[in-house]
C-alpha cells in the first residue's frame, strides 16, 4: 500500500521565512521522485510555486498566521478525503490536523521544528496552549532532532519520534562579498531573523571582547529588533565592525557563507539550524550555541558555545585560529524522505 500523504505547510522554496519552510520544500520534492508514497501539499496560495499539480495554493487574505491558517483549513479536510495521514508542522497546523483527523480515517501527524519556548522569551499562552493540544491529539509527532524532543518531554508530557533534517547546501556564485563590503580582517557571517531567540545581541556584544580588533561582523535578516540592535551596535561604538546587509535573497547566500571567515550562530535556542549546515557545504566554520544539526555531525565540526558574550568571543577567537580540514558525512535530504516513508508505513501497519 503506497502511503497517501497531505501536507500543510506554509512557505515554499524559494519564498520562505524559516527552517520549516526549507524542511516542507525538500521533502515534497524528494517524494515526487517516488513511487512508494504519494504527496499532496497546501498552503497560502501567495507563498505556493506555480506548475505544481500536488501543490495546492490557497488563497489566506491579511491576517496573523492563525487567522490565515483557519480560513484554508475547509479546502485542506476536504483535501484529506482522499489521504491516509495528514501532516502538519508546529502549532499553526492544530486547527487543519484535528478537522481532518476528526472528519476522515486519516491519521494525524505533526513535526515538530521548535516550540514556542524556543522562539518566544515570553511565549503566548495561545501558542503554549496550541501545542498542549496537539500533543494530546495528535496520533504521532515526529521532533526535528533529539533536543526539540527532549523538549516536547520536559514542556508537555508527550515523546516524538526523532528524524532530523537533512543537510540543506548552497551554492556561491563567485562573489566575494568580503571586497565588496571593503572588508580587510576576519568576516564573521550571521543571516537569520532578528529576534530574542537569535541571540544577536550576544553576538555583537562579543565582538567588543575578541583579542582581534580587525574582524567585521555582517548580519543578515531583519526583524522586530533590527533598529534594536543598530542602536546598541552605536551605544558600544561597533559602527565600523558591524554590516547590517538586510534580507539576503537565497541565491546570494552561497556567496556570503563562501565569503566568510566564520558563520556565528549564537541561537538561545535552536532546534535544528538548517544555516549550520549550509554554511558548513561552502566550507566555512561554524561557531554556534547548541543545536539539533551538531547532533548529526562530528565534535570537531562545530565549535559549541553558550549564548553569551564571552563564551562565543572565545569560540571565535578559536575558529579563527583552527586549520584543520572540516571533515563530516552529509545527511541528505533522500535520506529523510527515506525515514519518513519508512515512518508512514509503520503507522499505517499497526
Amino acid at each position: 500500500m503506497v502511503p497517501r500523504v497531505l501536507m500543510l505547510g506554509w512557505g515554499f522554496p524559494p519564498n520562505v521565512s524559516g527552517g520549516l519552510d526549507t524542511a516542507v520544500g525538500e521533502l515534497v520534492d524528494r517524494f515526487d521522485t517516488r513511487d512508494d508514497v504519494a504527496v499532496e501539499l497546501v498552503l497560502p496560495a501567495e507563498y505556493a510555486p506555480e506548475g505544481r499539480e500536488n501543490i495546492h495554493g490557497v488563497p489566506t487574505g491579511d491576517g496573523d498566521v492563525s487567522t490565515r491558517i483557519n480560513r484554508l483549513a475547509g479546502e485542506f479536510v476536504d483535501y484529506a478525503a482522499d489521504a491516509d495521514i495528514v501532516h502538519t508542522h508546529d502549532w499553526f497546523g492544530y486547527g487543519p490536523g484535528s478537522r481532518a483527523q476528526a472528519t476522515h480515517d486519516a491519521e494525524w501527524v505533526t513535526t515538530f521544528h521548535s516550540l514556542t519556548t524556543d522562539r518566544n522569551r515570553q511565549p503566548p499562552d495561545r501558542e503554549v496552549e496550541t501545542e498542549q493540544r496537539i500533543v494530546d491529539r495528535a496520533d504521532e509527532l515526529i521532533a526535528v532532532s533529539d533536543l526539540v524532543r527532549r523538549n516536547i518531554v520536559h514542556e508537555y508530557g508527550g515523546d516524538a519520534r526523532v528524524v532530523h533534517n537533512g543537510f540543506s547546501s548552497v551554492e556561491p556564485t563567485g562573489r566575494d562579498l568580503k571586497a565588496e563590503l571593503d572588508i580587510d580582517g576576519p568576516m564573521l557571517f550571521f543571516v537569520g531573523r532578528h529576534t530574542d531567540q537569535k541571540g544577536i545581541s550576544h553576538l555583537i556584544y562579543a565582538l567588543s571582547k575578541l583579542r582581534r580588533a580587525d574582524a567585521t561582523l555582517v548580519l543578515g535578516g531583519t526583524g522586530h529588533l533590527t533598529e534594536e540592535l543598530k542602536e546598541f551596535v552605536d551605544l558600544l561604538d561597533l559602527n565600523d565592525q558591524v554590516e547590517f546587509v538586510g534580507y539576503v535573497p537565497e541565491p546570494e547566500l552561497g556567496d556570503y557563507y563562501a565569503s566568510a571567515d566564520l558563520f556565528v550562530s549564537p541561537s538561545l535556542a535552536e532546534p535544528f539550524g538548517i544555516t549550520i549546515v549550509e554554511a558548513l557545504s561552502v566550507g566555512t566554520r561554524v561557531v554556534a550555541s547548541e543545536s539539533g544539526a551538531a547532533e548529526v555531525l562530528p565534535d570537531d565540526c562545530v565549535v559549541e558555545v553558550e549564548t553569551d558574550s564571552d563564551s562565543i568571543a572565545d569560540g571565535i577567537d578559536e575558529a579563527l585560529a583552527a586549520d584543520t580540514p572540516l571533515e563530516y558525512e552529509e545527511r541528505t535530504w533522500e535520506t529523510v524522505a527515506d525515514e519518513h516513508v519508512a515512518f508512514y508505513e509503520e503507522i499505517l501497519e499497526e
